[in-house]
């Protein structure tokens, strides 16, 4: 049976409410936290990005792929896993989603711990190092289970959300574990905030290419076919 692939502005719609999903949970988790004087801890602030990530996969995987990441659609599209002329449209309904969202928190919260921003904690150097890494790790986990069909596909979201949450928890006390130029756009733009904001689309755009194409090479020719609902293959 021929795959039916929804329209394209409906793909974007998917992916700017899975951005906005994502932004307003996440930095919302940070933002809430210094509002209740640390009640969420940073162990609830990377669960809580672990979790939206699952959870928007789950809701919206099945019909723009999930993305909700800059990197990951740039990661994706240089393996050929998507179109490159589909790339500008899903960086800016991912983009617009997280204005939305960040825009919604300062209009709850005010101007509230820079809105969640990611901002370096010790040198440049050191958070895009790690910026790099972590995004590695995540698009090389997001291409295991997304574009091969012999890893197990059925829980590739809680595969997904489980890397967040983890990286998240260790590296965000550092870095701000952002994996994902969107997330940091939002809460900058609102916020105002451009502390070293450069390290935040180099090191997830570096991070995601390496980790993609990696993969390829691992996975050479034993499986040229996408799991539905995660990554589409789109041939451009």
């Amino acid at each position: 049976m021929e795959e039916v692939i929804d329209p394209t502005w409906k793909r974007c719609v998917a992916e700017s409410v899975g951005t906005a999903g994502l932004v307003f949970a996440g930095p919302g988790a940070i933002i809430i936290d210094s509002l209740s004087g640390g009640e969420v801890t940073n162990l609830g602030i990377g669960l809580t990005f672990g979790m939206i990530v699952a959870a928007m996969i789950y809701a919206t995987g099945h019909i723009s792929g999930a993305h909700i990441n800059p990197a990951v659609t740039l990661g994706f599209a240089l393996t050929r896993h998507f179109p490159w002329r589909d790339v500008p449209l899903y960086w800016g309904a991912q983009l617009l989603g997280a204005l939305v969202a960040s825009g919604a928190h300062r209009l709850l919260f005010g101007l509230v711990d820079n809105m969640g921003a990611t901002v370096p904690a010790g040198s440049a150097l050191q958070s895009v190092g790690l910026e790099i890494a972590l995004t590695f790790i995540l698009m090389f986990v997001i291409m295991a289970v997304a574009t091969d069909v012999r890893a197990v596909g059925q829980t590739a979201a809680i595969a997904i959300g489980g890397t967040v949450g983890l990286e998240a928890i260790f590296a965000g006390p550092i870095s701000g574990a952002s994996m994902n130029p969107a997330r940091s756009f939002g809460p900058a733009i609102v916020g105002w905030v451009w502390v070293s904001h450069w390290i935040y689309w180099v090191g997830p755009l570096g991070g995601a290419m390496a980790g993609a194409l990696l993969y390829r090479w691992l996975r050479g020719d034993a499986s040229r076919r996408t799991r539905a609902g995660v990554a589409q293959r789109i041939e451009p």
